[in-house]
């Protein structure tokens, strides 16, 4: 028996709103029939529902597929919200790739496949949490939990599974740093953020670290350290015409100081906003509707400005912090500009205008530009020699490479 009060709302339209969403968990049968009786207080209605007893033949029931391996295998993928991970597994790919520390396939590998399965449990146990309000929106009303692909025991063993395997594979083929990244990313993506979504606005916030951590474990896969010390101390590469010749030849090994994977991190955080807040604000309808404080539900404009800072934060990181951290030449402050100059005028239009159309322009800037700037840094790693030079990302003040120099002081 259900018993609806409210001075406000119409008592008859409260119980079919409620049945609506009840229907995504219950079999609608249940709602054909029942008895009501409506009482009149001195400031409400009273609305009393009698749901009728059901005896539904099993033919009113639709039959659930049994899962065959290849079946299980893509419920397996939509827990660990694939492109997601994938996106991770890049990143931490990304943080190898730029370290100036050499690596080993197995070690690569085995990074690749210990960051795969921490992204699949953290993903998984977030799903697990929220399946009454990915039920109520239509973006993600089609996971399998909603539809009852898989059970909750099955999905949880799924996760347990990985939880455990990511950060072992982490802690016995790479270090030990790794690996409490990995299982540090699970806690915070699966406790922290997924319990603030409906708390707090910080969540984007955290959701941004735990986006960015995977560059750090690239750079701790490979060696790499991220606290300063006597013996990793921090060190800039300045541009060249700012430098003199005792600064020549260049020690790469300085390249392993902790401004280095820090300017990578920022990259990468702050890269969310304008992909998040962009998307967010073009769904914000559903997050309302299920319950979720999100910024672009909130506050739509102080959403755009969020991410038309992060879009200015993103250009001087490029134009400065990663050269400047030895991550690349100094080319890459001029290469990388157009890309941002793209982003910062989309951002800014959306916090102009915002309106949905300037918001999923930004969101669309997002997809091509983290892996153009990706690129764009293998590209103008430090310590790469290219056939064309020039003063600006040469290995000399005076616009001579090391070979030319290398002639002059045998002559």
């Amino acid at each position: 028996m259900h018993v609806y009060t409210s001075p406000y709302i119409h008592p008859l339209s409260h119980a079919r709103t409620n049945a609506t969403f009840s229907s995504f968990f219950f079999h609608n049968g249940q709602w054909t029939s029942y008895k009501s009786t409506i009482t009149r207080g001195p400031h409400s209605l009273h609305l009393t529902v009698h749901p009728a007893p059901q005896s539904l033949p099993r033919s009113a029931y639709k039959p659930v597929d049994a899962l065959s391996t290849s079946r299980l295998l893509k419920v397996y993928s939509e827990l660990s919200k694939a492109r997601l991970s994938i996106l991770n597994v890049l990143a931490v790919m990304s943080g190898m790739a730029l370290s100036p520390l050499p690596t080993t396939v197995p070690i690569l590998l085995s990074t690749a496949v210990g960051t795969a399965f921490c992204c699949a449990s953290a993903n998984t146990l977030n799903q697990l949490q929220e399946v009454p309000f990915d039920a109520q929106m239509a973006r993600t009303r089609n996971r399998p939990l909603v539809r009852r692909a898989i059970t909750p025991f099955h999905a949880t063993g799924f996760a347990i599974a990985t939880g455990i395997a990511g950060p072992v594979v982490l802690w016995t083929m790479t270090n030990p740093a790794t690996a409490i990244l990995g299982a540090s990313n699970i806690l915070l993506y699966a406790g922290a953020y997924t319990w603030m979504k409906r708390k707090s606005i910080w969540n984007t916030w955290v959701g941004a670290v735990v986006g960015a951590v995977p560059a750090l474990m690239g750079w701790t896969a490979s060696g790499g350290h991220l606290l300063p010390s006597p013996s990793y101390p921090v060190h800039f590469f300045l541009p060249p015409f700012l430098t003199t010749p005792t600064d020549f030849p260049l020690d790469l090994s300085m390249i392993d100081n902790p401004l280095a994977p820090f300017a990578f991190f920022m990259l990468m955080f702050s890269w969310q906003f304008p992909h998040f807040n962009g998307l967010s604000h073009a769904v914000r309808g559903s997050y309302a509707q299920a319950g979720y404080r999100m910024l672009s539900v909130l506050d739509p404009n102080k959403n755009a400005l969020v991410s038309l800072r992060h879009a200015v934060l993103l250009t001087s990181t490029c134009s400065i912090l990663i050269p400047l951290s030895g991550l690349t030449t100094w080319w890459f402050a001029l290469t990388s500009l157009p890309a941002n100059l793209i982003c910062l005028e989309a951002a800014w239009r959306f916090w102009k205008e915002g309106g949905d159309k300037q918001a999923m322009k930004v969101f669309r800037h997002s997809l091509w530009y983290l892996p153009v700037i990706l690129g764009l840094m293998m590209f103008h790693k430090q310590g790469i020699a290219w056939p064309v030079q020039s003063s600006l990302g040469s290995d000399s003040p005076d616009g001579s490479s090391k070979e030319e120099n290398q002639k002059e002081k045998e002559v």
